[in-house]
């Protein structure tokens, strides 16, 4: 009899937790459990998505820092055309200074590797030293800004520039060709020859050009071989603005 007592006592015990394990004792209980088992769930994501990340973030941050360098500091840069030979020859593979001059911020704003995008306002940033005379630029083609070109500057703003005979005078000084420099046509053309495609209308003809004094902020470009070069006698002077950087080191030849 004290058996079955006892029994119908544990039964009533059993009972009598139940309604304790539904209050805020068992919701509590239930709410650390469920937590212990999401961190476990969030480790175990962690785990398997933490190469993947990782391999995503170093190739975001090698992108940003090839992106900072190529706006800021230095550039690669491939000679499309003979017009600088035989300073540089045609296919040669150089790096651009863009800190020199001052860093210019990006004016297009697209998809990389497609046309698609749009320009944007752009600046230039103090630089080291300003555009003189002789030095080698990359910049913008003035006439289809998508290209970029290289030439030598020959005089800059204020100078007054003149060719007789194929002879470059800058303020009435003879300019030397530069050692690498050379002409390609064995013939001169006549100083009373005036060429349509001749920038500023009148100027002349490649041969025979000028006197054209160049505007202030301006820099007359051209081709160290001179009888092959598209340059500032054919499409005027160059706005600075449009100038990327200086030509340093031939690291590909």
């Amino acid at each position: 009899m004290a058996k079955q007592t006892d029994s119908t006592h544990d039964v009533e015990k059993q009972a009598g937790s139940t309604p304790e394990s539904q209050g805020p004792i068992g919701w509590w209980r239930d709410y650390r459990e469920w937590q212990r088992r999401r961190k476990i769930r969030q480790l175990e994501r962690r785990r398997r998505i933490g190469p993947i990340r990782d391999w995503i973030e170093t190739i975001v941050s090698v992108v940003l820092i090839v992106f900072v360098i190529r706006v800021a500091a230095v550039e690669a840069y491939r000679i499309p055309t003979g017009s600088m030979e035989n300073t540089m020859l045609v296919g040669d593979f150089l790096l651009v200074n863009k800190f020199v001059y001052g860093i210019r911020t990006p004016d297009w704003l697209g998809v990389p590797f497609t046309p698609i995008g749009f320009n944007i306002p752009y600046t230039r940033l103090p630089g080291l030293s300003d555009i003189e005379q002789g030095d080698i630029l990359v910049f913008r083609y003035p006439l289809d800004q998508r290209v970029n070109y290289i030439k030598r500057c020959v005089a800059t703003g204020g100078q007054t520039l003149q060719i007789r005979n194929k002879q470059l005078f800058v303020d009435g000084v003879a300019q030397p060709l530069p050692p690498t420099g050379k002409f390609t046509d064995s013939y001169t053309l006549p100083p009373d020859l005036k060429m349509r495609q001749m920038q500023p209308p009148g100027a002349g003809n490649k041969d025979n050009y000028g006197p054209v004094t160049v505007p202030e902020g301006h820099l007359f470009m051209m081709g160290d071989n001179r009888d092959n070069s598209a340059d500032s006698r054919y499409w005027g002077f160059l706005d600075e603005d449009l100038v990327l950087g200086k030509a340093e080191i031939i690291y590909f030849s």
